[in-house]
């Protein structure tokens, strides 16, 4: 494992108490593809199974991987979106042509919103690395918070991120990612459980249906059953399927190359 920190001068230090962004390498062989992996938390936190454990995983079939530390609560509200976007743009300045993103909860929020929002610029540019594009190749949003509609939302997230401008209508749906899905979006690979009571499955709907309708290429899996925060869900043989249909997914896309 290595450790690359994503700034020498994070563009907002002074609003995130002097945490700095990086990124850890999981390298499984010389390919040119790799995920970069975002854990969830509610943008309160950093769940500890949604990091290194997914890294590992990827690598056991063959797939390079990154586990990003980004910023969560109390920070900018664009600071995880600008530590996403310099992330994406880090790994390709190693060399890596296919860069996806993978992230769980409110780590899948930010995996969509970099995939829907690549082309806003969340900071101000300050290198070569920055001369990079932003944009995934791939997203897997795992029972992912969506969107920021009060009707489905998870409203601690939205609280997390926005903080006192969480009832802004022009930010909530700025962040509701269903409502910024065009021909453009790249390729998605979604899983979520039906009976979700933490965050409801209706966001990972409603992200299919806005890839259909605008024919992004997409696979998702409603699981039956199963409580928020599964992670690899290794003890349940119904889900835990899904990280080997994740890294099937990205092998079709040539992440294995």
């Amino acid at each position: 494992m290595k450790k690359i920190m994503l700034w020498e001068n994070p563009p907002y230090l002074k609003d995130s108490d002097n945490f700095y962004p990086s990124i850890t390498e999981f390298k499984a062989n010389e390919s040119k593809s790799a995920v970069i992996v975002c854990p969830g938390g509610g943008y309160w936190c950093k769940a500890d199974h949604e990091k290194n454990p997914i890294a590992e995983m990827f690598n056991k079939h063959g797939i390079n991987a990154f586990v990003l530390d980004y910023n969560v609560h109390p920070c900018n509200k664009f600071a995880p979106l600008s530590d996403i976007q310099r992330a994406i743009r880090t790994v390709r300045s190693l060399g890596y042509e296919r860069v996806g993103v993978c992230g769980f909860s409110a780590g899948g929020h930010l995996t969509c919103t970099s995939a829907t929002l690549y082309s806003y610029n969340a900071y101000e540019k300050t290198d070569e690395i920055d001369e990079l594009s932003p944009r995934p190749d791939a997203f897997l949003p795992c029972y992912p918070v969506v969107s920021f509609n009060k009707e489905f939302a998870h409203i601690g997230s939205r609280q997390a991120l926005l903080s006192d401008e969480w009832e802004n209508e022009e930010l909530v749906k700025l962040f509701s990612n269903e409502l910024n899905i065009n021909s453009d979006t790249p390729p998605c690979f979604i899983w979520h459980t039906a009976n979700d009571e933490v965050v409801p499955v209706r966001n990972s709907l409603e992200l299919a249906l806005a890839l259909s309708r605008n024919k992004v290429y997409y696979e998702m899996h409603i699981f039956p059953n199963g409580c928020h925060g599964l992670g690899l869900a290794y003890d349940r043989n119904d889900i835990g399927i899904w990280s080997e249909c994740a890294c099937t997914f990205l092998k079709n896309l040539g992440f294995d190359r």
